[in-house]
């Protein structure tokens, strides 16, 4: 029997740890560690700076500390981790390394499953510094055809065949960050399962993020039914936060309480958490096709400085209450579909996490077992 209420998976980032690319273009040495650490409080009662607990400053290079990661995960009742993989066309790859090792070593024995984040890289991540006089696009997204398709499968494969995937229906999930973004997005979809059945496989499980900023319907999701995506995992944020600001009036106020505490450089937009999680959820959170989201906060700060977008309060009571409101919205489908998809593990330099920190120890991931696991 099981005994989870349902299939949480979370959203990994397989970076701290240098790269080529972020010493030619931020420093010799730069990981999210560097601009987490001189994050700086925006306003009274601003968390800032998050540091890390148990896990330090960790350099995910270190077998331990993925097995350590693992560990805390599987404790608080998520099911496995979704590594976010970086594929920008004609094989150019980042932060690739860290997950072919977990593949390759077969460590930690934990589930997984592949997120393709399809978006150029730049230096608008990162607050300009002085290196950058200008907007560069580090990894620009290019989609050649068809042998890039192939290509790109054949890489994943050994990853698809490995028994921690994570699958639904029997299907490996593969997750799409911007899929209309794609030229031929069908026929891409179409190739993948070809090639997925000539390999022993039943298919693959596509799953698109569904951007939109107030209009979910199920009426809607038939664009990506029609392309061959079977479930969509909905971004509720612009909708919460226009919801959290109320009226025109309020809206006003709101900003020129900003200018008048942060200066008039500031333009940072921030809400309270407890505001924003009540729009975090939809009816058709409920519906097998749709797999929704638990956030676990939001700060910009350490990537964008004073234009952040800042989700303040977020604390482990919050966030339990949230979790149960996700988790409650999925308990009537077919346990194999009851997946909620975790916003995030380690983002650090977005305040999007759940491992430990220095103010609330393991608030966050007790918040996550007590209302996963069932007792």
């Amino acid at each position: 029997m099981n005994n989870k209420k349902a299939r949480v998976i979370a959203f990994y980032l397989p970076q701290y740890h240098p790269t080529p690319q972020n010493d030619k273009f931020w420093g010799k040495g730069f990981t999210e560690w560097t601009n987490v650490t001189k994050a700086k409080p925006l306003f009274r009662g601003h968390y800032q700076p998050k540091l890390p607990a148990d896990l330090g400053f960790y350099d995910l290079r270190l077998p331990v500390i993925r097995e350590q990661q693992a560990q805390m995960a599987r404790d608080a009742g998520i099911e496995g981790f979704m590594y976010w993989h970086y594929w920008f066309g004609n094989g150019v790859m980042t932060l690739q390394d860290i997950f072919e090792d977990v593949l390759k070593s077969g460590k930690p024995d934990f589930p997984f499953c592949l997120g393709w984040a399809n978006h150029e890289w730049s230096n608008k991540t990162w607050t300009k510094g002085k290196a950058f006089q200008k907007d560069t696009v580090i990894f620009d997204m290019k989609y050649p055809g068809e042998k890039d398709w192939i290509a790109h499968f054949n890489y994943c494969l050994p990853a698809f065949k490995d028994k921690r995937y994570i699958t639904v229906d029997g299907k490996p999930l593969f997750y799409l960050w911007q899929a209309f973004r794609m030229p031929d997005l069908k026929e891409f979809i179409a190739c993948w399962q070809k090639m997925a059945k000539e390999n022993g496989l039943p298919g693959i499980h596509f799953v698109a993020l569904w951007w939109s900023d107030s209009e979910f319907t199920k009426e809607s999701f038939e664009r990506y039914h029609d392309v061959g995506i079977e479930a969509i995992n909905p971004a509720y944020l612009t909708y919460a936060e226009d919801r959290a600001l109320g009226s025109k009036l309020r809206k006003k106020i709101r900003g020129l309480y900003n200018r008048v505490t942060l200066g008039n450089f500031g333009s940072i937009k921030k809400f309270d958490y407890k505001n924003i999680i009540p729009y975090l959820t939809k009816e058709i959170d409920k519906e097998d096709i749709v797999y929704p989201t638990i956030l676990s906060g939001y700060d910009r700060t350490a990537r964008s400085g004073v234009k952040a977008t800042i989700y303040y309060n977020y604390t482990p009571e919050l966030f339990s209450r949230h979790i149960k409101q996700i988790i409650d919205s999925v308990q009537d489908k077919p346990f194999e579909h009851r997946i909620v998809f975790l916003k995030s593990w380690n983002e650090w330099a977005e305040g999007n996490y759940v491992e430990p920190d220095q103010k609330y120890g393991h608030g966050y991931l007790d918040a996550l077992r007590d209302n996963i696991i069932i007792k």
